[in-house]
């Protein structure tokens, strides 16, 4: 009887770690953790006009970037998201509205990206 129960526990727990954890194509603006804070507050015209230049700044760099999604939310980017970000950020032309798609598995309010492109 001990052997099921244990059977069952071990099953919830896998069964809890696959809902907290899924693929995902998230679509909204890059911008860093520091601005992010502002954007919550103030919405999506205020994250549009978030600018490449802000972005790229030391501290702003330093707190690591994420999307802020249509419904007001942020997701933060993992490690290697973040490298991919700073990458994009470089590279592009555009100095604000930086629409982006993130594909990745959502681990709560965190993406552990497999690729990023600005739009």
């Amino acid at each position: 009887m001990k052997a099921i129960y244990r059977i069952l526990g071990l099953a919830g727990v896998v069964a809890a770690f696959a809902a907290s954890s899924s693929a995902a194509q998230i679509q909204g603006v890059l911008m860093d953790k520091m601005c992010s804070a502002d954007a919550v507050k103030k919405g999506q015209k205020f994250a549009m006009a978030h600018d490449t230049k802000c972005a790229l700044e030391a501290p702003c760099q330093k707190s690591g970037y994420g999307v802020f999604t249509a419904d007001n939310k942020f997701l933060a980017l993992d490690a290697a998201g973040n490298a991919k970000a700073v990458a994009a950020l470089k590279t592009t032309k555009k100095t604000d509205n930086l629409q982006v798609t993130v594909e990745g598995d959502v681990q709560g309010d965190t993406i552990k990206v497999s690729s990023l492109k600005l739009q």
